[in-house]
């Protein structure tokens, strides 16, 4: 939880970089990542795809922030503490999953998303609990 009270992410500078492909000695690897371009180093995504990849994270950071300060640290701590109780759910792999005490946390009850009414095939093939059992336990 970072302290902030930003209320859109913040739109990351695009820079031409080999730090992620250097060797020991500072220079690109050309053996193991091939030859250098600039265009696969320069970031060619726009700051709208990745302002909407964080604006959940940025909008639960502000009100985790607010709530700090108005009623101090253990509010926060609290909700997150909840929210990482719930979201450990068992359940049987093959039957579809739907958390509805992290949403309500989360405080995604009250709106309808796509995935909401399209939760998945309703006639799809027979279920066999006991395989997918054994493969989820490595049984």
């Amino acid at each position: 939880m970072d302290p902030s009270l930003r209320i859109v992410p913040t739109s990351l500078p695009k820079s031409a970089s080999i730090a992620q492909t250097s060797n020991s000695l500072g220079l690109h690897d050309t053996l193991r990542y091939g030859p250098r371009t600039i265009a696969t180093e320069v970031k060619t995504e726009g700051d709208l795809k990745d302002r909407l990849q964080n604006w959940e994270e940025t909008q639960d950071n502000l009100k985790l922030t607010i709530m700090r300060n108005t009623y101090g640290l253990h509010a926060p701590m609290r909700l997150l503490m909840e929210r990482r109780i719930v979201s450990a759910n068992p359940h049987m792999p093959v039957l579809p999953q739907s958390n509805l005490q992290l949403d309500i946390l989360m405080g995604r009850d009250e709106s309808i998303e796509a995935a909401d009414v399209f939760a998945g095939p309703l006639n799809g093939p027979p279920l066999d609990i006991r395989q997918d059992m054994e493969k989820k336990y490595r049984i």
